[in-house]
């Protein structure tokens, strides 16, 4: 049997993540009283055909205390129950964002602040996440992202390292993004904005990009730059940080950035072991 705990902040996917491995084949039980949990789990394990693939949501409306938390997997582990858990995460902005946007109540602050109640949820959790085997950072996600994480550790079973990179293409005239972790210039490239021909086109054209790559400048800072991306993700995923942006920015995020953020995308998304997503923030500013 395959027995996932699919727990993390509230507001940051776990019902999604759950109706997606519901997709997957599993039989899935959500905020169950916790004496049930070890009896779900010991249900499965007996069991066999239908419930050889089982997800269990528990989040703060079950757990109240990190003693709660631990003790739970404490539990399971003195059974010898096997289980995987899949934490989901996101930033304070980005929860604070979904809980005005649909204007529900964090379960932890239902007389208070939105932000009290996630710093309250983090404490509780925190065992929890330190025992994770997956974490699943939803912050800059769309849920077509989050189904393509999830078919890669559920369906998939690639090795998966718990960071998910956004590749931003965007021009300086509008702004540096302000959530970017890692900034490059491409401005020093040949610039199609100056060819007639291309001037109305993006970074998305061949035509576009062969101008771009013209003369082997952009192939020679390519090498270097992918080899500096691929020495730095593994450290990334080794100091625990879930979550990575680079920008990629030329005067006006059109051409050279577009044509460059695509590149990295297609490289990263070649390793296969990072989540990754491509967005070109002013392309038709």
């Amino acid at each position: 049997m395959r027995f996932v705990i699919v727990t993390g902040m509230s507001g940051a996917g776990k019902s999604t993540a759950l109706k997606m491995l519901e997709d997957f084949g599993y039989f899935c039980a959500d905020n169950l009283p916790l004496p049930l949990v070890d009896k779900l789990a010991s249900f499965g394990t007996a069991a066999s055909g239908e419930y050889s693939k089982v997800a269990l949501g528990i989040d703060v409306r079950s757990i109240h205390t990190p003693e709660e938390a631990s003790g739970l997997l404490d539990r399971l582990d003195s059974t010898g129950i096997r289980y995987e858990i899949l934490y989901l995460e996101a930033d304070d902005d980005s929860l604070i964002r979904r809980y005005k946007e649909t204007r529900r109540s964090h379960p932890l602050s239902r007389d208070g602040r939105i932000d009290e109640g996630i710093r309250k949820e983090r404490v509780i959790l925190a065992e929890v996440r330190r025992r994770a085997d997956y974490i699943i950072d939803t912050s800059q996600m769309l849920t077509r992202d989050l189904r393509t994480e999830m078919n890669k550790i559920f369906v998939e079973q690639v090795k998966y390292s718990n960071l998910f990179i956004t590749v931003l293409s965007f021009g300086f005239k509008y702004g540096i993004p302000v959530d970017a972790d890692l900034v490059f210039d491409v401005r020093f490239l040949p610039n199609p904005y100056y060819a007639d021909e291309l001037k109305r086109k993006t970074g998305l054209d061949k035509d576009v990009r062969d101008y771009v790559y013209n003369g082997g400048l952009a192939a020679s800072f390519e090498k270097k730059w992918f080899d500096l991306i691929d020495f730095l993700l593994p450290n990334y995923v080794n100091e625990g940080k879930t979550q990575l942006v680079i920008a990629v920015g030329c005067t006006g995020g059109r051409h050279r950035s577009v044509a460059m953020a695509a590149s990295l995308y297609e490289h990263i998304r070649g390793r296969m072991t990072y989540g990754v997503r491509l967005d070109h923030r002013d392309i038709y500013r």
